[in-house]
This record gives structure tokens, C-alpha cells and sequence, in this order.
């Protein structure tokens, strides 16, 4: 049997990063080039052939619409490739959520397509670098894999992009998954599917927006006045997601400022600042023209509002119902 192929599409972060020192706290993100990490990985004796390609190597908190223009187009580029059997996107983790998130919303589920990254520089003790990517290439070398959309592994989790989230500031178990868990349990040696696939054979579910709407995180907090959603308006604020309070909740001055944005045409979620939980439909959204962001969290509750409105999709209930879409 053939070791798989697999692309390896390196956009720097963490996971390619180095502090000088084993001990040292900081460390710049994104000094490793693929090459370089790909040839530190043959040294471990894993059966596959991989291919890198240099996207970017950056601080992932720079990551955007180029790049994330680019890197698309790469990963279709591998998709349609048949010598490839799966495709692996290394990705610092502080925005490695929304990433995986957009391109779950824009990619085909024919292959599977993984993001991994690291808390730990290359060179620090305990670095998790090597041993997430040895996960992250028996996930995409597993067909059984592909139909599940796009995975994140952390951890020795194999998590979904619609559920994986960065929780914790440091730790190997930094990201978590809500609402539904992780979908498998990956380690160098062994890799077990909690749930079966979901996705099997389905398109990409919208287009790669050619541009981005502008749709701003509107953080809400005590004593909040009016104010703070006018100027996301005067802006040109195309949406505006609500990082409530409690479940998706806000000042009344607050929320009748969002009711009246949202009957001049611009799209308001509401989503909370809470860690974790659902943000339900109350009766009160339908007459405010408000969408429920339902277990999103309000950085992947922008992602999809972008994407929506780059298709066309801005109606209320349309977008409710791709809120509520697993």
C-alpha cells in the first residue's frame, strides 16, 4: 500500500515559531519555513508524502481576506488534484478558528482538509508542534475523514470547524468544542471517529466572498449607550454581530439602537460574550429583525455573516436559517 499524499499549505504561527531559548515566554510567531519543518517531521518516520507550499508566515492575528483569498484558492487547487488524498493548513491558533470556519462555509467535503497549529514554540520545552502535526496527518490520510467538512486538531482532539474555538490563552488543551464535542481522539499512533460523517458528498455551501463586508463585533458591557451602534452605522457597517450579555442580551437603549439599523437593512446577530452556550430565538427578534447566533460564538457569527451577505443573503430569516445549520 502507498504512503498517502497529502499538501501541506504553511501560513506560519506557533506552530512554525522560535524564542531562542527552551525557557523563554515570547517567541515570534512564524520563523520556520515548510521545508525546514517538513524536514524535521521525515526524522520521525511517518509513513506519507507531503508536499508544502508557503502561503504566508505570519502572526495569525495578520491573517485576512488576501490570504485567506489565496489560501482557497491553493486548497482547491489540492482538491482537484488526484494524486492528493488530503490537505493539511498549518495555522497559528488565535484566529485558526475563524479560518477553518470560512473555509468550512466554502469548500466541498470530497477530501478532507485539516487545520493544525501549536501553543508551544519549536524550540520551547514541551513544544507540541511535531506531535499535532503527526495527528493532523493521520486525520487527512484517513479517508473517512472526508464528508465531515473542515476539522481542527489540537490536543490529540480532531475537532469541527463549526464547533472548535480557542478557550484558553495557553495549555495544550486550548481549544474546546461546544456544542457537540470532539469528533475523534487523533495521536501519532492511533486515531478513533466519535461521530460519523455529516457531510458526505455535499458542495461547498456558499461562494468565496469576493470582497468582505464590513461587519463588526459590537462588545457589549454595563452602562452601554446608543452611541456605540451609531458609529458602527455612520461607519457602513454591512452587519453587525453583538457580543451580549448573558444569553445575546443588551441595554435597551442598546437594543433598540440594533432594532432600528436592522430595519434600514443591515444584518444584526445577536451572539454572547459568554464563554459557552446557546443564544436563542426570543419573541422579540422577529419584530427587531434579529437573528440568533445559536451556539456560534461572535467571531465565527462574523464569518458567516460575511459570507451570507457577499451571497446575496441578508433577509432575516434566511440568514436564521443558516444560523441554525450544523
Amino acid at each position: 500500500m502507498s504512503a498517502p499524499s497529502i499538501t501541506v499549505l504553511a501560513t506560519g504561527g506557533t506552530i512554525a515559531g522560535q524564542a531562542g531559548s527552551a525557557t523563554r515566554a515570547d517567541y515570534r510567531p512564524g520563523q520556520i519555513d515548510i521545508g525546514t519543518f517538513l524536514g524535521d517531521f521525515a526524522q520521525l518516520g511517518v509513513p506519507a508524502e507531503l508536499r508544502g507550499q508557503q502561503v504566508a508566515n505570519i502572526d495569525s492575528a495578520n491573517i485576512g481576506p488576501d490570504i485567506w483569498r489565496e489560501l482557497h484558492r491553493r486548497t482547491l487547487a489540492a482538491m482537484a488534484d488526484p494524486d492528493c488524498d488530503g490537505i493539511i493548513i498549518t495555522h497559528g491558533t488565535d484566529t485558526a478558528e475563524e479560518t477553518a470556519f470560512l473555509f468550512d462555509l466554502t469548500l466541498p467535503s470530497s477530501k478532507p482538509v485539516v487545520l493544525v497549529g501549536a501553543m508551544r514554540a519549536a524550540d520551547a520545552v514541551g513544544s507540541d508542534g511535531l506531535r499535532n502535526f503527526t495527528n493532523a496527518v493521520r486525520v487527512a490520510a484517513d479517508a473517512e475523514a472526508a464528508g465531515r467538512g473542515v476539522l481542527l486538531v489540537m490536543g490529540d482532539q480532531v475537532l469541527s470547524a463549526r464547533d472548535a474555538r480557542k478557550a484558553r490563552t495557553s495549555g495544550s488543551n486550548a481549544f474546546e468544542s461546544f456544542p457537540r464535542g470532539a469528533v475523534a481522539l487523533a495521536t501519532p499512533s492511533t486515531l478513533d471517529w466519535l461521530q460519523p460523517p455529516w457531510r458526505v458528498g455535499e458542495k461547498a455551501r456558499w461562494a468565496f466572498p469576493d470582497e468582505f463586508p464590513r461587519v463588526p463585533i459590537l462588545h457589549c458591557h454595563a452602562g452601554q449607550g446608543a452611541d456605540s451602534v451609531a458609529l458602527l452605522v455612520e461607519a457602513g457597517a454591512h452587519g453587525i454581530v453583538l457580543a451580549g450579555l448573558g444569553a445575546g442580551n443588551a441595554p435597551d437603549a442598546v437594543r433598540e439602537a440594533l432594532a432600528e439599523a436592522a430595519h434600514q437593512g443591515i444584518v444584526v446577530v445577536r451572539a454572547t460574550r459568554v464563554d459557552e452556550g446557546l443564544v436563542d430565538r426570543e419573541p422579540a427578534d422577529e419584530a427587531n429583525r434579529f437573528v440568533a447566533a445559536r451556539a456560534l460564538g461572535p467571531a465565527k457569527a462574523r464569518i458567516l455573516c460575511q459570507v451570507l451577505i457577499a451571497n446575496g443573503i441578508t433577509d432575516p430569516d434566511a440568514v436564521q436559517r443558516a444560523f441554525n445549520r450544523r
